[in-house]
């Protein structure tokens, strides 16, 4: 076990240069699970980092709210930013009423028929990939097939597909110098893509199409629609979310297999195991770090009293990796079972989009395997510096078919 800091501060961005800080987080879960937090910028925070506490505090959205100054460490203002909520940053019943005309648009049948698409554009990922020998698996591999799926669902044209992934990452890369980040949002990247949003929906009143977008605005629950602003919310969700979790999952999955090259060895000699190794993907990977909750009342946690308006950060990043749950959670076992890992979250907000990231990882490897595909890594990897998204932004790596 590495040296810990005299003093731990899980919203310094520094802790998580190099991904996850799991000796921190295991010595929380042993000693602290129920952690105050000072901030030198804020009011400080209670970090919970069992499963089991993870768990009581996201199923009681009575007593932890999401919509009581948002789900981010940092307080947001909604009234002063002018930015519409996202259905994340909602408690029921709004967030109940939102979610349910959502998914009368983004229906099961809409995601699988993407499968095809999302086929052939990957091939074409690959054969780029493949002809370079040495590229970036970030960026050249993992990437490109969720920017394509997610805009080929929205109905985005080819053209913009690149601008709105730029967008995507300088959104979830607030914290990075590197894409513009600093303290708090990157409200400039917020403010184009939620633009592009508006202009979206206004088109698509006027022109409908067969795509997400219009389904979504057309949908109807008691006579409510959704409005223009409420749909640029969700837009922003969709966009940042869809592409940037899922690239992480992507690339955070084939470093564990070049990390552990007996796991890939041993899908590649059953490619049936697929399924499994997906799953363990994702808990290993855990690519959003934590969520925030605010207390709506004084409350007690596992013995410990928590006031009102206290902030309440769980981070499923260690809820992931907790030993009471997992067997020998630091193993990374493609055959594990079961597998409860809180990654796609649980309850009322348990990711609209957990089916459709799973069908575009099980897409990419499942390509990478029937191609009999190499990949070795020739480089350092670059981590996103943030403390609440996991994720590569670089991974050099020789890709070859054997």
């Amino acid at each position: 076990m590495g040296d810990l800091p005299e003093k731990i501060d899980l919203s310094d961005v520094g802790l998580f240069a190099h991904g996850i800080p799991h000796e921190i987080f295991r010595h929380l879960r042993g000693e602290s699970p129920i952690y105050w937090n000072e901030e030198a910028c804020g009011s400080g925070f209670w970090a919970l980092t069992r499963y089991a506490d993870v768990l009581a505090v996201g199923r009681d959205p009575e007593t932890f709210s999401s919509e009581r100054r948002g789900i981010m460490i940092f307080d947001e203002s909604f009234e002063t930013s002018g930015r519409e909520r996202m259905m994340i940053e909602m408690d029921p019943p709004r967030h109940t009423r939102l979610r349910t005309l959502i998914n009368r648009g983004m229906t099961p049948r809409r995601v699988l028929d993407l499968e095809g698409f999302a086929r052939r554009s990957f091939e074409g990922v690959l054969d780029r990939s493949l002809e370079l020998g040495r590229c970036d698996f970030v960026n050249d591999v993992a990437t490109l097939l969720p920017l394509q799926i997610i805009a080929e669902l929205v109905g985005i044209p080819q053209a913009d597909r690149p601008l709105l992934g730029a967008l995507a990452d300088r959104v979830q890369g607030f914290e990075d110098p590197e894409l513009g980040g600093g303290d708090g949002e990157n409200t400039d990247a917020i403010r184009q893509m939620s633009a592009y949003a508006l202009d979206l929906a206004r088109d698509r009143r006027r022109k409908p199409k067969d795509d997400i977008a219009t389904a979504i605005l057309q949908a109807d629950l008691d006579g409510e629609s959704m409005s223009d602003e409420a749909f640029a919310a969700f837009f922003l969700l969709l966009i940042t979310g869809g592409i940037e979790t899922t690239k992480a999952a992507i690339s955070g999955g084939m470093l564990a297999l070049t990390e552990h090259p007996d796991q890939w060895a041993a899908l590649r000699r059953d490619p049936d195991a697929l399924p499994g190794a997906i799953e363990e993907m994702i808990r290993w990977v855990t690519p959003i770090h934590h969520f925030r909750r605010t207390a709506t009342r004084d409350t007690v946690i596992s013995g410990q009293p928590i006031q009102e308006d206290d902030k309440v950060v769980i981070w499923y990043s260690s809820a992931n990796r907790d030993e009471s749950v997992f067997d020998d959670p630091f193993r990374f076992d493609i055959t594990r079972t079961p597998n409860e890992h809180l990654s796609f979250g649980f309850g009322r907000h348990f990711c609209l989009g957990a089916n459709l990231a799973r069908l575009e990882i099980r897409v990419a490897f499942e390509a990478l395997l029937a191609r009999g595909v190499e990949v070795e890594r020739c480089g350092e990897i670059d981590h996103l510096l943030s403390s609440f998204t996991n994720s590569l932004k670089r991974m050099p790596v020789e890709m070859r078919a054997t």
